[in-house]
């Protein structure tokens, strides 16, 4: 069998392929130990109320979100983390962004499991922190690119909701994966956007906080949040 390459080896984009990018996709997959897939980010009480229903009514629902709600306000604060903004102060911030005290649950103990695993394979020190803010920092100690992993958090943090919702509406998987590669775009550009520098730090979607708050009493549940 022939191997082709597509590139030299050893050019620039030859070393983020086999290096940088092989590092997020690690990082950010379903496999890494941080239990993404046990939180619904409020979906579950928007979808169980019927507000959520299909394919188009989750993908607007999560175009506000990477936009304008917390997929953006992760991206600041994962930006501010990388460029070495003191950690605590920055994982205070996230904790008040939350909202609630699942999404305080979601941030915190997935933060904490991620860098538990970076500690232990990468040597990173960067003990625990909020969810975003230890994947930027985690992401700067390795020398890995501000973009490239603000959009590779994105991704997976929208990845995640929608398989939740496949699950939840239910959603075949085909159209899933179609609102995820429409929402892809728009994962570009705000990740350019909110990791530029003094990119203003904000979330704007209050119904899905509201909904996380609802979440909570759920008399029977399958997330946690």
């Amino acid at each position: 069998m022939t191997t082709r390459r597509l590139m030299a080896p050893g050019t620039a984009m030859s070393m983020v392929m086999s290096t940088d990018l092989l590092t997020l996709m690690q990082w950010l997959s379903p496999g890494f130990p941080v239990g993404a897939f046990a939180y619904s980010h409020g979906l579950e009480d928007i979808i169980t109320s019927g507000r959520i229903s299909d394919a188009d009514t989750l993908q607007i629902w999560m175009q506000d979100l990477v936009s304008q709600g917390s997929g953006r306000s992760d991206i600041s604060l994962l930006a501010r983390a990388w460029r070495g903004e003191a950690m605590d102060e920055l994982t205070a911030t996230a904790v008040a962004l939350a909202g609630c005290s699942g999404r305080v649950t979601e941030t915190g103990e997935q933060g904490a499991a991620f860098c538990r695993t970076v500690d232990a394979v990468w040597d990173t020190g960067i003990g625990v922190q909020a969810y975003p803010v230890a994947v930027g920092c985690a992401a700067a100690r390795h020398g890995l690119p501000l973009e490239l992993t603000a959009q590779a958090y994105l991704h997976a943090f929208a990845a995640n909701l929608i398989s939740a919702a496949v699950r939840l509406v239910p959603l075949g998987q085909t159209e899933g994966q179609q609102v995820l590669a429409t929402l892809a775009p728009l994962i570009c550009s705000v990740a350019q956007e909110a990791t530029a520098d003094g990119a203003p730090l904000f979330s704007n979607c209050i119904a899905a906080d509201i909904a996380a708050m609802r979440h909570e009493t759920l008399y029977s549940k399958v997330f946690r949040t």
